[in-house]
């Protein structure tokens, strides 16, 4: 059995199933913004989303008290994950089930596709899975010869339209239901071909398709979204029961969970069973909660393997900076109110976690320097966090992962960059009141420009350019706020109402001397 020692980096390579796009994240959202009816599909469904969800959220009189619960239980649970691992670990041992170490998205694929071989089957079916997604299982199923056959409905469509997801929760929310007719008609063997594109003729399509896979297959591969330390119990929410049929009928079930999604004891899914439902699909409760727990005798899988993932997590683990991004519990409600998510789409992330969680989980599992341009595909608005369920800041993240990636551009620079040099310029000035107090002054020389239209538009300038590219600045006042303030007050901002007004670097002297 191979040991995880957690808080210490990864030792094998990692990040292997993660999607490296082929382009940064500005080039690729400029391409998606060009496209009216992904950003139709994105709107009407993001929108429809958060509407559901602050219905359900406003129902709840505790909601902030059950935020900060289940903040505090992951917190708890990151700071003894070692401790809680292992005794989930002891607990599925002793009700039937093996567990399986991976520490990479290699080992993870070996120890499936091993096990699968091991049943004599060349086909399974799946439960949605994230961290399957994000060791490229299905791609590993693949180049074995063993066929993986995605039973969600959204990743169903997905993979008949041999595409990728762009949502945490739908990862066909790009798609509309005439573009969902055309997949099936093409891709789905015996199909009426006078299908329509209403919902229930779609899903009545699809339910039928499956049903054959789910009455034929011996083998089922899920994830988890809870696995409970203090009885290896195993939990999957899910509203369509196609998880249901995996996790009953096969004779062979694999779960595939990210180490992450221990939780201590049974009675803490009461906190996360009522958040994730209201903030992922706006609904009370999940449809199907399904909880297993090792092997029993006649009833459902007779052989249960669960496979934890490291793939990076220990290393987030000793980013004291990044380590809150392991709480998410996948409930996608940062995306559902993220501006820049909403226009751009999921593909845009060029990785398996799109949205706001996506640009600071995917940076800090593959490293910044392989996704820099995701903890920039963001306005810090702070939707997010005000969103998120388990109360991560994710703008902070963002800005610590911003600070990681200029730090380590510069320390790979002999020259600085002009925008380096701009900023330290700025800092420069904003470090003496004399010199603020001149810069704001000479601002109001970029009155020259705008005249006609009241706004200063592209300026032709270094660094300067690519702001002024996409957004226009209001043309500077005719007098700052500062030198307002003295004329009306007659004294300084900085000093309080009646007070001599000080010469800045007289006081900056006097505060020298007294100290």
């Amino acid at each position: 059995m191979t040991t995880v020692h957690l808080g210490m980096p990864a030792l094998a390579p990692r990040g292997v199933g993660h999607l490296r796009g082929e382009e940064s994240f500005p080039v690729a959202a400029r391409r998606a913004l060009a496209d009216p009816q992904l950003r139709r599909n994105l709107g009407t469904a993001t929108t429809t989303i958060r509407a559901k969800r602050a219905a359900v959220v406003g129902e709840v009189a505790d909601w902030e008290e059950l935020r900060e619960a289940g903040r505090q239980l992951k917190m708890h649970t990151m700071a003894h994950l070692d401790t809680y691992l292992e005794q989930l670990e002891a607990a599925v041992t002793a009700r039937g089930g093996v567990v399986h170490w991976a520490r990479d998205a290699t080992e993870a694929n070996r120890i499936a596709i091993d096990l699968v071989r091991a049943t004599g089957a060349d086909e399974v079916v799946k439960v949605k899975s994230m961290a399957t997604q994000e060791i490229g299982l299905n791609e590993a199923f693949e180049a074995a010869g063993i066929n993986a056959w995605e039973t969600d409905l959204a990743e169903l469509i997905v993979q008949l339209g041999q595409d990728r997801p762009s949502h945490i929760l739908v990862p066909a929310i790009h798609r509309n239901r005439a573009e969902i007719r055309e997949i099936f008609l093409r891709e789905m063997a015996d199909v009426d071909p006078a299908l329509t594109d209403e919902p229930a003729v779609l899903a009545g399509a699809a339910r039928r398709y499956l049903r054959r896979k789910f009455l034929s297959a011996k083998v089922a591969v899920s994830g988890a979204n809870f696995a409970v330390a203090e009885t290896g119990t195993l939990a999957v929410v899910e509203s369509e029961g196609n998880g249901r049929m995996c996790l009953t009928l096969p004779e062979t079930l694999i779960t595939v969970m990210g180490i992450e999604k221990v939780v201590p004891r049974l009675r803490d899914l009461e906190v996360f069973l009522q958040l994730l439902p209201r903030s992922s699909t706006g609904e009370r409760m999940n449809p199907y909660t399904s909880m297993w727990t090792g092997v029993t005798p006649g009833d459902g899988p007779q052989n249960f393997h669960l496979i934890l993932l490291d793939n990076g997590r220990t290393a987030v683990l000793s980013d004291a900076g990044g380590r809150d991004a392991l709480n998410c519990i996948r409930c996608s409600a940062c995306l559902n109110v993220c501006p820049v998510y909403e226009r751009a789409g999921g593909h845009a992330y060029g990785s398996v976690y799109p949205g706001p969680i996506g640009a600071i989980l995917s940076p800090l599992l593959t490293g910044v320097e392989d996704n820099a341009s995701l903890p920039y595909a963001s306005s810090l608005c702070g939707a997010c966090y005000d969103v998120c369920p388990v109360k991560i800041n994710i703008p902070e993240i963002l800005v610590h992962l911003r600070a990681e990636h200029v730090e380590a551009q510069a320390a790979e620079r002999r020259t600085p960059t002009a925008e380096a040099a701009l900023m330290r310029t700025v800092s420069w000035v904003m470090r003496d009141p004399t010199r603020w107090a001149l810069a704001l002054r000479s601002g109001r020389l970029g009155r020259m420009l705008g005249r006609r239209r009241g706004v200063i538009g592209d300026v032709p300038a270094p660094v300067v350019a690519q702001w002024t590219a996409t957004r226009d600045l209001p043309r500077p006042p005719q007098q700052t706020f500062r030198d307002w303030w003295a004329r009306e007050h007659g004294d300084t901002v900085d000093q309080p109402r009646g007070a001599t007004p000080l010469n800045p670097r007289r006081a900056r002297n006097n505060t020298r001397e007294r100290a």
